[in-house]
């Protein structure tokens, strides 16, 4: 049975108030009873058609409980009750019935009785009730596994109207204050990747360009011996990385966190002065690649002389034999003799673990420091929502220097023991398509223009042991998920992340829904929205004009995270940090709003809005509603246009379509796309003003579209500097 523990007994109200816990059991029923002085005291509010677990029932029938049915009852009269059980000196708590739900949801509560219990118009009192595993397996959990229970009684809000969404906010804030606080967000990395690899020996990682294995007992051993050489020959903090997936940038970065160096794995497509920015900015003066990848991209500016380090020739250098001593250490030694031979220990917490650079879409790129908590939250975050089992492979082919590609496709499957399907390229679909079916993937994480391209090239079969597809990076069109299902027969979920966030925010995984028996639920997933957010992360909206205006979840605004995965700032960037950091929130430039049951939908980046005769019109709606309509030539699969803004002389702004299905017949295809976004209920206002044809729409390695590119490309066909 979990422990419990009671935070927030200040907030206990004098006068007689209403509670609304999260979630409830009859532990914390009773504990929440004795602090407000016994049952004589306390009335109990059920939805008698959602019906709380047995044991609950069992001890509310010796107490006053109030019963209420939410699709009849009179808001009116409903209060009117809970007045005189207050007049009587009674406190009321709301009792959460068990309502079908996945894992990792924030609250029982569905959304029909957050709005019901938020036009009562009295004001609660919020009570989170957290139950967590001292595990990194499903860390925050929603069953009854937990080891502890943090009930936290939160201050009475203020009176005034949108209660649900203020009491959503201050679960989501006590949410990620406990999360911050858990145990396993202090473990070191290295720690959590040795015990991971060593514990799931038999699992792989499989090379998919040559079909080799490496059981992880032997990953663990090579990257142990290149560990103890790289700490012997060199004296760098960081060391760059160079390298794709597979098994070479896997083991280089497991042996750089091995050796106590902080790897930066850097973008092989980045121009020479991106290049040239990141190396200045992180400090770096060696770099681990490989000959033989090196040979295939000619064109990037390669440092000279020694300063790479050849993954191939350093291994060979130490030899097979000392390389299979320290495979037969990693699986045979006590881990106290490996904890002390590679001080596992000496970094954690909120030292730096790995540092990225942002893709630069829009400008330098900025130094993101991954500190070891970082890490940790987001994997057990994940992994309290997604249902994944040991044994369970993921394909592993985003780029390791995208945050996506190095938490969750290179540590998470070492810390738990998912076998590791690698490729190079996110990009030859045909290649993926067989990779998925020969070795039965669970997991398939990519971008929709990547997936669009893999889906051209799949049978009605090839996803079939597919878990979760989850894409993000970009909007997933309705079009593109119907085809995935009616095609493949399989749901495509939406997620959203940032490099600042280590990177997931939020995710749609498994759903939930209502049955004969059981008509109330809380939903999993919900299409058009980016997911719930994550367990341990809280969110915040601001006036997207004035960072000093909040405005309610419901309404669209600035988003503003805070969480243990949430970054401290850009390395060097005091200038940035200054604006993106209040009172510990992370301020991330996109617009969205957020749900009752917790699903946030995004409204786009801030710098995606051109100021159009004094209206901000959104770049990604109007792009949208064309990209559905254009058509697109037989197998074409990447992005057909791309909406930039430009200056104008009358209105300030104008919008410009790049394009590239349009080579001719320009006026009448401008014309014909106005006259459909009319049709489709936007302003004339936001219709483009001319279109520009160009070969393709620039996309960086990540799959996002490249602002930067696209926004030279509208320049320089307008003869604009």
């Amino acid at each position: 049975m979990a422990r419990v523990y009671f935070k927030g007994k200040e907030n206990l109200t004098s006068a007689p108030s209403l509670y609304l816990p999260n979630r409830v059991d009859v532990v914390v029923l009773r504990e929440l009873e004795k602090m407000l002085d016994g049952k004589d005291s306390v009335a109990y509010m059920v939805e008698e058609e959602l019906i709380p677990e047995p044991e609950v029932v069992r001890f509310l029938k010796r107490r006053k409980v109030l019963t209420f049915n939410f699709r009849k009852a009179q808001v009116k009269v409903l209060r009117e009750q809970l007045l005189v059980l207050m007049q009587e000196g009674r406190d009321v708590i709301f009792v959460p019935g068990k309502p079908n739900s996945c894992m990792g949801c924030i609250s029982d509560v569905p959304m029909p009785f957050m709005m019901q219990l938020a036009a009562l118009h009295l004001s609660p009192v919020p009570v989170f009730v957290g139950s967590y595993r001292n595990d990194l397996w499903r860390t925050f959990c929603t069953d009854k596994t937990a080891d502890d229970t943090i009930v936290s009684v939160l201050p009475k809000l203020t009176p005034g109207p949108l209660t649900g969404e203020r009491v959503l906010q201050a679960w989501m804030e006590a949410s990620a204050e406990e999360f911050n606080e858990r145990p396993i967000v202090k473990t070191s990395v290295a720690r959590l990747l040795v015990e991971g690899l060593r514990k799931n020996a038999k699992s792989e990682l499989i090379d998919g360009m040559d079909g080799s294995r490496l059981p992880f007992y032997k990953v663990l051993g090579v990257a142990m011996a290149l560990a103890r050489e790289l700490k012997k020959k060199y004296d760098d903090p960081r060391l760059g990385i160079l390298l794709p997936p597979g098994k070479g940038g896997v083991i280089a970065n497991y042996a750089c966190i091995l050796a106590g160096i902080v790897p930066v794995n850097i973008n092989y497509t980045s121009s020479e002065p991106a290049f040239e920015s990141i190396v200045r900015q992180g400090g770096i003066k060696h770099f681990i690649s490989a000959r033989t990848f090196m040979s295939k991209l000619p064109q990037f500016p390669w440092p000279k002389g020694d300063a790479i380090i050849h993954l191939d020739k350093t291994l060979k250098g130490i030899g097979l034999a000392k390389i299979g001593a320290w495979v037969a250490f990693a699986r045979m030694a006590p881990m106290a003799l490996i904890s002390s031979r590679f001080d596992l220990d000496a970094r954690s917490g909120d030292d730096e673990a790995a540092l990225l650079f942002t893709s630069g879409s829009s400008g330098e790129p900025k130094g993101v420091a991954l500190t070891h908590r970082m890490i940790v939250a987001n994997v057990t975050q994940l992994l309290s929502k997604a249902y994944l089992e040991p044994g369970n492979k993921f394909l592993c082919s985003l780029p390791i220097f995208h945050s996506f590609g190095l938490t969750i496709s290179t540590m998470l499957p070492a810390f738990y023991g998912f076998s590791m399907v690698t490729y190079p390229s996110p990009l030859e679909a045909k290649k993926l398509n067989e990779l998925i079916e020969e070795h039965s993937i669970a997991l398939v994480v990519s971008t929709p223009t990547f997936a669009r391209s893999m889906l051209r090239r799949a049978s009605a079969d090839t996803y079939k042991t597919v878990r979760y597809f989850i894409v993000g990076a970009e909007k997933l069109q309705k079009a593109v998920a119907d085809e995935f299902r009616d095609k493949c027969g399989i749901t495509v979920l939406e997620g959203y992340g940032l490099t600042e966030t280590a990177p997931v925010c939020a995710v749609n995984l498994d759903d939930a829904c209502s049955t004969e028996q059981q008509p109330y639920f809380v939903p999993g997933r919900r299409f058009g929205s980016v997911g719930p957010i994550i367990p341990g992360m809280a969110v915040r909206l601001t006036d997207p004009d004035d960072d000093n205006v909040s405005v309610p979840l419901n309404e669209q605004g600035m988003i503003w995270f805070k969480g243990a995965n949430v970054f401290k700032g850009y390395i060097g960037r005091d200038d940035l940090n200054v604006g993106i950091f209040r009172d510990g929130w992370f301020k991330t430039g996109d617009l969205g709003k957020v749900d009752l049951n917790g699903f946030l939908t995004l409204g786009g980046r801030r710098s995606r809005f051109s100021k159009v005769a004094g209206e901000m019109v959104p770049h990604e709606v109007v792009e949208d509603s064309i990209e559905a309509y254009v058509e697109k030539p037989e197998g074409f699969t990447g992005r057909a246009v791309a909406v930039m803004g430009v200056p104008d002389a009358q209105k300030g702004e104008a919008l410009v379509l790049l394009s590239c299905v349009h080579t001719a017949n320009l006026p009448a295809a401008l014309d014909a796309i106005r006259a459909h976004l009319v049709e489709s209920g936007l302003p004339r206002l936001w219709c483009p003003r001319e279109i520009i044809p160009v070969e393709s729409i620039p996309v960086l390695p990540t799959g996002k579209m490249d602002l930067r590119g696209c926004q030279m490309l509208a320049n320089e066909a307008l003869g604009l500097q």
